[in-house]
């Protein structure tokens, strides 16, 4: 469960204050730092399994994208500050990006084509905090991945069941699919991925 810190700052003090080389996640939440909890090992295996397919397709399509390991995002004019688990950085735009090369901050949604959040016990704020902000930056994609069946059910069934929150970018509001168990995810951004849910749940291992 995430812990908030008992103090309000603005984004500016919070990445100063950021300790270098920590074993601890941080994020900051309308001036609240908070303290990730530590990631299951499930969860860093989505993660991982993640990167690795969708760094395939990078490649395989050509494109000038990346995938940092440590990378803040900033909605513009907000203090926080969040590390998604897995961002897909367009390279060709961080010309526009004013705190990427000293900071590793990212505020604009045309430098992001993808972002994944993995859901933990703080599924609250990848269901409302995260995507209301990710959605009014203007990002394209936003997937939710809900391998243990966490968050709500309003997001994921009654009786809840593991599910994958794929949000795209449509008059600027984000238009919600989601696939379970053996259906193909489908993606704006990488057409051709070929994965189903179930794959991600296992990461790969099925």
């Amino acid at each position: 469960m995430t812990q908030a810190l008992p103090r309000l700052v603005n984004f500016e003090d919070f990445v100063e204050w950021l300790p270098e080389n920590s074993a601890v996640r941080y994020e900051l939440h309308n001036g609240d730092i908070v303290e990730m909890a530590q990631p299951v090992g499930e969860h860093e295996e989505v993660i991982s399994f993640l990167t690795i397919k969708i760094s395939v397709e990078i490649n395989h399509l050509g494109l000038p994208y990346g995938i940092p390991r440590q990378v803040i995002i900033r909605p513009p004019e907000k203090d926080s500050g969040y590390c998604p688990d897995v961002l897909v950085l367009n390279r060709a735009n961080l010309v526009n990006e004013t705190l990427w090369e000293k900071q590793s901050t990212l505020s604009l949604g045309a430098s992001i084509p993808l972002v994944i959040e993995v859901v933990s016990t703080n599924w609250r704020d990848d269901y409302y905090l995260k995507y209301a902000d990710y959605e009014e930056m203007g990002i394209p994609e936003y997937w939710i991945v809900d391998y243990a069946a966490l968050g709500g059910r309003t997001f994921i069934g009654n009786p809840k069941q593991p599910t994958i929150s794929v949000c795209n970018l449509v008059d600027g509001e984000y238009q919600v699919l989601k696939f379970r168990e053996n259906d193909r995810i489908v993606s704006q951004a990488f057409p051709d991925l070929n994965l189903t849910a179930n794959q991600i749940f296992k990461a790969g291992l099925v």
